[in-house]
């Protein structure tokens, strides 16, 4: 068990200070292809996931949101086009390569002007209290170092009544499906990472990753924790994700 001192990489436990660098070097390797690698590891359903999660975001015209770990911009997109002209997105990444990938996607498709870009940290948000209608944070949660303190300042921003939204891996509830989602992960992945991405080790460690991320009840627990309220998950893909919700009182 980590102490307050360490902290789990993977399934190795490292200094709390040292796992930032270590994260940010796994997503400095895989940003120019993850994309391909993640509609490759989902078969494209990570599409879906997204998709339900914009479906209960609550988003509508005039809205702000900030979609933390928000990499190549695929929610960022989307909910541009929602909010429209009198709205406002922020497409934030701890992780530079990931903000610039995403950065040259949006602004190539026509959104570079519509999409604020900044380099933050979940941990500790540059924005004051109460800006945000909608926070969501997508396959981002488990690199966190420190998730309770990441939940705490993602409520600190959000305005009263607003919603966040954190769509993760979670644990799948059939144990059959549990074996063989254990089974591709920890050999498929690492292949498929060195095929496309020439990269095995990265794609390892998200493997290990997923498996140190809290359960679904744990998590929804620690964003009780945050302040919020109304909080319940949605088990998707036989819980192999999971996208959880809570309402800023």
């Amino acid at each position: 068990m980590a102490d307050q001192n360490t902290t789990h990489f993977g399934y190795r436990e490292v200094p709390a200070k040292e796992k930032e660098s270590h994260v940010a070097k796994v997503f400095d390797s895989v940003a120019s292809k993850y994309d391909i690698m993640n509609d490759l590891m989902s078969l494209g359903i990570h599409r879906l996931w997204k998709r339900f999660t914009i479906d209960k975001s609550g988003v509508r015209t005039g809205h702000a949101v900030l979609d933390i770990a928000g990499g190549t911009g695929d929610l960022a997109k989307k909910f541009a086009r929602i909010v429209g002209p009198s709205g406002r997105v922020v497409l934030a990444d701890i992780n530079a390569s990931m903000l610039e990938v995403g950065r040259d996607r949006l602004t190539n498709e026509g959104f570079g002007g519509q999409v604020e870009f900044v380099q933050a940290n979940a941990e500790a948000l540059p924005f004051p209290d109460n800006t945000f209608d909608c926070i969501t944070i997508a396959f981002g949660l488990r690199n966190v170092t420190n998730k309770d303190t990441a939940l705490a300042d993602m409520a600190r921003v959000l305005k009263p009544g607003g919603r966040l939204l954190v769509l993760e891996f979670s644990k799948p509830e059939n144990p059959l499906l549990t074996k063989a989602y254990d089974t591709y992960s920890f050999t498929a992945l690492p292949v498929m990472g060195q095929l496309v991405a020439n990269d095995s080790e990265s794609y390892r460690y998200l493997a290990e990753s997923i498996r140190m991320h809290p359960d679904q009840e744990t998590l929804k627990g620690m964003m009780e924790e945050a302040g919020l309220s109304l909080c319940q998950y949605y088990n998707l893909t036989g819980g192999i994700v999971a996208l959880h919700t809570g309402i800023k009182a």
